[in-house]
């Protein structure tokens, strides 16, 4: 079994965070996207604080897929710089995590 991750990506909007999140899906690079509107960031940016309202994409994928998905949602993404922060799952259900591997690459 492979190890899994949850990937986190901030988008600027729904439309663009259900862009990447298909094509996502659709290349098996990862199993489901979660998109959660709604979200306040508050970053410095170019020397400035920014308060911003964003998309939380929530990625739920394979350890061994992360580069591709990097640089995949890279590519699509607006921002300059995108959030693209991978954190291990430590455990969960074993039916999900089989499901994980049977809808990824």
């Amino acid at each position: 079994m492979r190890e899994k991750i949850v990937v986190l990506v901030t988008a600027s909007s729904v439309d663009e965070a259900k862009n990447i999140a298909t094509t996502l899906v659709t290349e098996k690079l990862c199993a489901c996207v979660n998109i959660l509107p709604g979200v306040t960031s508050i970053c410095s940016w170019d020397g400035k604080i920014c308060d911003e309202r964003e998309v939380l994409m929530i990625i739920k994928t394979g350890r061994n897929l992360f580069g591709d998905l990097e640089k995949r949602v890279s590519a699509l993404h607006s921002y300059d710089v995108p959030e693209i922060i991978a954190l291990p799952i430590k455990a969960g259900s074993q039916p999900y995590l089989d499901w994980i591997d049977q809808n990824t690459r």
